[in-house]
This record gives structure tokens, sequence and C-alpha cells, in this order.
């Protein structure tokens, strides 16, 4: 077979193929909450929707023990391993870390098997690097005040189970 033979073979054969989709982006409303701190509306199956702070100096996502708790109720948890977390305040704490199978941020960015990091009582649930990095390409914008999310899966207005 010559080059221009096996070229046109190779040419016809890839313009069968599928063209994967386009990933989904999101824009998602940001509520700002004090002089500098923005919060983003998020949903875990069997909780209620919350509000999670966007902080991108946070390795992980996280949720609270309370989350935590019902999040265990409905059977939709499972501890993978616990790291030594050095907080804002350069304090050390060991912190247990979680999967989730799915959680949903703004009405639309649905994403799979998210790991969370859980801290005591009823702290504040934190929007962190992990789950943004897996958004990226990602804009903030202050003025609006929005999230721009890349990547995401088409969520459904409601995620299955979510109160």
């Amino acid at each position: 077979m010559t080059s221009r033979a096996l070229l046109t073979a190779i040419v016809a054969l890839t313009a069968t193929l599928p063209v994967p989709a386009r990933a989904v982006e999101v824009t998602v409303p940001m509520e700002l909450r004090g002089a500098s701190t923005f919060y983003v509306t998020g949903a875990i199956p069997g909780t209620a929707p919350t509000a999670f702070m966007v902080d991108t100096g946070s390795s992980y996502m996280t949720i609270n023990e309370e989350t935590l708790q019902q999040l265990r109720a409905g059977g939709g948890v499972e501890f993978r391993r616990e790291i030594v977390g050095i907080l804002a305040s350069g304090e050390e704490r060991r912190v247990p870390i979680y999967r989730i199978p799915q959680m949903r941020l703004g009405g639309g960015c649905l994403l799979d098997d998210v790991e969370v990091a859980v801290f005591p009582g009823r702290t504040r649930q934190i929007l962190g690097l992990n789950v943004l990095r897996r958004t990226a390409p990602f804009r903030f914008s202050v003025d609006p005040p929005v999230l721009t999310l890349s990547n995401c899966g088409q969520a459904p207005q409601q995620v299955a189970g979510s109160r």
C-alpha cells in the first residue's frame, strides 16, 4: 500500500470515530458575605442544599460532622483514610477523608466521587481545591460575583436523594 493510500485509509477510519461531547460549562452565582468571603450553593444527596465557602487555600472540600451524620444515616459516604492537615492558624490536626458518590454545585454542575475532609461540629463547609481542580479551567469573578466551572457533568435540577 502506498503512503497516500495509507493516509487516505487512516483519514477515512478516523472520520467514522465519534467526536467526544464538549464539557459543559456552568456559571454558579456566588454570595458575598462579610468583606471578602464568597459562598456558592451546593447539594449532596441525602442532605439539604447548603452554602460552601469558596476557598482556594483549602486543599480539600470540607463538610462538618453534622453533614457526615446525615450521609451516614443514608449510607451515602465511605471512609477513605486519615491525613494530618495544617489549619490556617498553623495548627496540625488529624482529619478523616471520606468519599461521597455525588454532589451538585449551583443548579447544574454535577460531580461524581468527591473526596471530602470532615471537620468537627457545625463548622462552615468549604469548596476547596480538590473540587475546583476538577472543574478547571474555572473563573472566579467578583463583579458580578459568579464562579464559572468547566468539565461539569450535567445535573438535573434535583440530585437523586437530595432533600
